[in-house]
């Protein structure tokens, strides 16, 4: 009887160096996320940290000497009326932006996959503003809602001169005409994603739904609709976030303004941050801001994953 056979039967572990002639080991997986792992911890990770670490001070950005607050940055901001007023800003754009973005997407989406001649060219139509930056357009904008702009000439001239106002330079107009622009920009968007889900819907499921006497609006509700969920809540993800960011539309058109009244979270942080110098306020802002997006993407999270699972 051999060694290993008496090894075997007595349930002993061979030695380690049968164990290496098995085959090569495998390296671990570390080294190949280390890169992604210090890239993500030294930049963004230290940054949070580091931006939580100034929220607590009262600094300007550039004097030597920080005076320690704690936590007065933040119970500033509580009783700040302008942080509130951002953050209703930003609700009601979130909300007006989605739902017409949602209907105008699904449209266009529906439309296009018919049998449609130069569907190409409209494609190419509904997306072009998605390539545009918002700093070449910014200007276009402006004077088009400007008093003497285009759009007031063309009320005037169809006989609505009534109609006629300072679009951006009222606070009872100028968040429409935000979020006008910003339906304008990203519609496209929208309308790609909504188009690459229904091209993956089967069509044997909507023949069916046919064949059983469903019109176009009932298989539209019925079929593409409960299939488009997914997509919507991801549309719903991206529009909170993207609405908690909004900064370069609202600066470039009316800098916040008037009156606050297009002011958002990423323009306030902005104005506290560099023009007023109130860099501890600015970056306990930051905080509340990153701690919204947050909160907001988990809930939407959970609540696309409580459908499903209904």
């Amino acid at each position: 009887m051999t060694a290993t056979t008496t090894r075997a039967r007595a349930g002993l572990a061979e030695p380690a160096a049968a164990t290496k002639r098995r085959g090569p080991r495998k390296p671990p997986g570390l080294p190949w996320i280390l890169p992604a792992l210090v890239l993500s911890v030294g930049l963004i990770y230290y940054g949070i940290g580091y931006t939580g670490y100034i929220s607590t001070l009262d600094w300007d950005g550039l004097s030597p000497g920080a005076t320690h607050v704690g936590a007065h940055n933040y119970v500033r901001i509580y009783h700040d009326p302008v942080f509130w007023a951002a953050v209703r800003h930003t609700v009601v754009f979130f909300v007006v932006t989605f739902v017409v973005q949602t209907f105008l997407g699904l449209l266009f989406a529906v439309i296009l996959h018919a049998r449609l001649r130069l569907a190409a060219i409209y494609k190419v139509i509904v997306f072009v503003p998605v390539v545009l930056a918002p700093a070449i357009m910014a200007p276009v904008f402006r004077h088009m809602f400007a008093p003497d702009g285009e759009l007031n000439a063309v009320l005037r001239h169809i006989g609505l001169g009534s109609l006629a106002q300072p679009w951006i330079g009222q606070t009872s107009t100028a968040l429409p005409v935000i979020m006008f622009i910003t339906i304008w920009e990203w519609t496209g968007v929208t309308f790609v994603l909504y188009y690459a889900a229904m091209t993956q819907i089967d069509p044997s499921v909507l023949e069916a739904a046919r064949m059983d006497g469903a019109g176009n609006l009932r298989t539209l509700r019925s079929v593409i609709w409960p299939e488009l969920r997914g997509t919507t809540v991801a549309l719903a993800m991206l529009g909170a976030i993207g609405a908690l960011k909004t900064f370069d539309v609202p600066y470039l058109v009316t800098i916040g303004g008037p009156n606050y009244a297009t002011e958002f979270l990423g323009t306030y942080i902005y104005r506290m941050t560099i023009p007023l110098a109130h860099v501890g306020y600015g970056a306990a802002l930051s905080i509340i801001l990153l701690l919204v997006a947050l909160v907001m993407a988990l809930a939407l999270q959970f609540a696309g994953r409580e459908r499903r699972e209904r």
